[in-house]
Formats: structure tokens, C-alpha cells, sequence
């Protein structure tokens, strides 16, 4: 009788073993599926960050194309729409790559990302806080014979420490609220708002406020 209770307590101790090895596996298997989700979902929210890096259009080369030469230019936002005037006997680089750009689409659903009371309004940037651009600048062509007068066209661009030829943003672009000559001969200016109306509608932008496309006039 004694023989058989070992033998039965050999056994229940057998079965509790197998328990929970048993159990210890599902575990295993829960913790590595869970690992292999959250490894999933990493590399999917790194795969989107590297779609938003396309979207900004880094690998664009720059091309001057002399025949791209209109002298004006329509920027529809989402406050209303802004003739502009362009100057591509003074400017003939900077306008020629605005237009390639505009043609291109590649202001379409970008956003002014910076306003400043009693002095600009800038926009273009495909990241949308500054940064960004199509990868390459445009020469220079920064000429006393337009001035910041309200509503001047210009380009942005990096200090002179860093940028000692002036070399103008990819694609950034701002708007004077006011006559800024401080910036004069400093910034390529290579347009104007063309009419009053328009000029209302430069003057009731704000941050985040949408280029919703920007057609150029043959």
C-alpha cells in the first residue's frame, strides 16, 4: 500500500511538472509575439518618417532653365488668392525655379509656416517648420534695383555665416507686410504683390494657412 502511494505521488508530481512547463511555454509565446508586434510597429512608424523625408523632396537637383521666364504669377491660398508680379529681368534664376517648382506642384497643399506681425509672411517649405526645401539653393541675385517695398517677393536663405554668397532657399519664399529696407541688398527680391486686393489677402494670413497651388500666366 505504501509502495503504491509513492508511486502516486511520483506521478501528481510528474503532472504538476509538465503543468507548468506547459505554462511557461504559452508565456514565452505570448511575450515573443508581443515583442515581434511591438518591432512590427517600430519599424512601420520608421518607415513612415522616412516617407514624410521623401515627401520633402531632398534628391530635386537644380536646373536653370532660361526659358521659364513669366512675369506673373497667381498663389491660391486658403484665405483667397494673390497676384503677383515677377521680375525675371532682374531675377531670371529665382524666377525660372519658382516656376518650375510651381509647375510641378510641388508648392500644392504646402502651408505659410511663419508670420510675423508687421513683417513677413513665409511659406514653401516642404517640412513645414523652416527647414526644408528640394535639396539644392539658388544663386544670389540680389539687385538694387528692386527694393522691400510692402509686398515684396523674395526668397529665405541660411545666415551669412553659413551662407557668405547670400545663396537663396530651394524653395522658401516670403511676403513683406510693411516696407522692410533693412533687408535690402541683403535677400533676393524677385516679385511683388501686384494689386490691393491681393495684398488684403497677404495681410490676413497666418501660420498653418494653406498654398493650395500656385499658377504661373503664360
Amino acid at each position: 500500500m505504501q509502495k503504491q502511494t509513492s508511486i502516486t505521488n511520483i506521478l501528481v508530481a510528474i503532472l504538476l511538472i509538465a503543468g507548468l512547463a506547459a505554462i511557461v511555454v504559452v508565456i514565452a509565446s505570448s511575450a515573443n509575439k508581443t515583442t515581434t508586434k511591438a518591432t512590427s510597429t517600430a519599424t512601420s512608424s520608421s518607415s513612415s518618417q522616412n516617407i514624410i523625408s521623401s515627401n520633402s523632396l531632398t534628391s530635386m537637383t537644380y536646373q536653370y532653365n532660361p526659358d521659364l521666364k513669366s512675369t506673373a504669377a497667381k498663389i491660391v491660398t486658403d484665405k483667397g488668392e494673390i497676384n503677383l508680379t515677377l521680375f525675371p529681368e532682374v531675377a531670371p534664376q529665382t524666377v525660372s525655379n519658382f516656376i518650375r517648382l510651381a509647375q510641378s506642384g510641388f508648392y500644392n497643399g504646402l502651408t505659410f509656416h511663419r508670420f510675423e506681425p508687421g513683417f513677413v509672411i513665409q511659406g514653401g517649405d516642404p517640412i513645414g517648420n523652416g527647414s526644408g526645401g528640394p535639396g539644392y539653393t539658388v544663386p544670389a541675385e540680389i539687385s538694387p534695383k528692386v527694393k522691400h517695398v510692402e509686398g515684396a517677393l523674395a526668397t529665405a536663405r541660411t545666415s551669412d555665416a553659413v551662407n557668405p554668397t547670400k545663396a537663396s532657399s530651394g524653395s522658401q519664399f516670403y511676403i513683406t507686410l510693411e516696407a522692410t529696407p533693412f533687408l535690402d541688398n541683403e535677400y533676393t527680391v524677385f516679385g511683388v504683390v501686384a494689386d490691393g486686393k491681393s495684398m488684403e489677402v497677404v495681410s490676413s494670413l497666418r501660420a498653418q494657412d494653406i498654398i493650395m497651388t500656385i499658377e504661373i500666366s503664360n
